[in-house]
């Protein structure tokens, strides 16, 4: 059975993995290393004019060029100084003001709500890093002396592009000095162990690919504490369109007040899927004392058999997040294979893109 296991996810790949899908998972941490290295004062000496006190950082973006914002604000809670803030959407805030930096982030440079926002900022006098492959937004920065443009390569699903936008938009923020928290050589080093590691190609037997195949079945749900929502939540997102799957997320300690009771395991009262939920746990050693020990709980009395606890390894908050970035992102690709789909198709995506540029026309 095994063997057959190994044999069947690499023939998957050879056959589905048409677009190169499984190439870009391999390159992530090569591409936040090139990316750190590509935002500096000797290559960006514009980084020198918008290094001042800022109120907060407003983060523009969606899908896979939204959740590099996710992250960084996650990073900015856990010990920055300044709040930052990550906006999915065509309107800015309301509340928002030229003294708060706006980085507005598509990897194509032509999301519309992206491009609209961004505008909306430009008007009222706001201060833009663009990070861009090109398009429209990075055409935009040669029409304003307040838009500043951070390239990227492109060429490739913004979900895989994760590694080129991340490191731009982290390094940009330490640059200017409103972020500390750098990735150092030894946490790339570690973090391509893990990769390594988690190859579902070269270790077909590994963890990853057993994972996948006892979640197939069932109704996915992600669960850990608060800190980590933004893995959390691109590991929906990558099962979303790497794997045509649903699935649904909850924090700690927010789901001890109301979701426990959904779930049961104590009492009679539950979801009549409780038990047949494939539970995905994040957690890291920063959680806090009082969530590690309400996850022990809640892990005790889980109705379902199908639960495991994936842990991120590494040295601070920063390297978790990355960790499990890379074990998520190889799981939804080999779910994604074993169900018989190319994990780079978005068909329904590119349909509406097209629906509503007839609409546009």
């Amino acid at each position: 059975m095994v063997i057959e296991v190994e044999e069947g996810i690499i023939r998957l790949a050879n056959a589905l993995d048409t677009e190169g899908m499984i190439g870009f998972t391999r390159l992530f941490v090569q591409d936040l290393r090139k990316g750190r290295n590509s935002v500096n004062t000797e290559l960006l000496p514009w980084l020198k004019e918008i290094d001042k006190g800022w109120t907060g950082v407003l983060f523009l973006g969606m899908g896979g060029s939204a959740a590099g914002g996710d992250f960084i604000s996650a990073l900015s809670d856990h010990d920055g100084s300044i709040p930052i803030r990550c906006n999915r959407g065509y309107d800015l805030p309301n509340w928002w003001t030229p003294d708060w930096l706006v980085v507005a982030t598509s990897y194509s440079g032509n999301t519309e709500e992206t491009l609209e926002a961004c505008e909306q900022a430009m008007i009222q006098d706001g201060t833009i890093v663009v990070i861009s492959s090109g398009g429209i937004l990075s055409g935009m920065c040669e029409l304003s002396e307040s838009m500043y443009l951070i390239s990227c390569p492109g060429g490739q699903p913004p979900r895989s592009a994760f590694g080129h936008i991340f490191s731009r938009q982290l390094s940009l923020l330490v640059e200017i000095g409103v972020l500390q928290s750098e990735i150092t050589d030894e946490a790339l080093d570690r973090l391509q162990e893990a990769m390594d590691d988690s190859d579902i190609i070269t270790h077909p037997e590994g963890d990853v690919a057993s994972l996948a195949l006892n979640m197939m079945e069932n109704p996915i749900a992600i669960l850990g504490p608060s800190e980590l929502l933004p893995a959390i939540n691109r590991f929906k997102n990558q099962l979303n369109e790497n794997s045509a799957r649903f699935a649904r997320i909850g924090v700690f300690p927010e789901v001890n007040h109301n979701e426990s009771v959904a779930w049961g395991g104590v009492g009679d009262d539950q979801d009549p899927e409780s038990s047949n939920q494939a539970l995905a746990l994040l957690s890291w050693d920063g959680m806090h004392n009082r969530v590690e020990q309400r996850m022990d709980w809640f892990v005790s009395n889980c109705p379902t058999d199908l639960a495991w606890r994936i842990h991120g390894d590494g040295e601070s908050l920063l390297e978790c997040l990355l960790h499990l970035c890379i074990m998520m992102d190889w799981l939804s690709v080999a779910l994604g294979l074993l169900h018989g789909k190319n994990p780079s198709a978005i068909v329904p995506i590119i349909s509406l893109k097209e629906y509503l540029a007839q609409i546009n026309q």
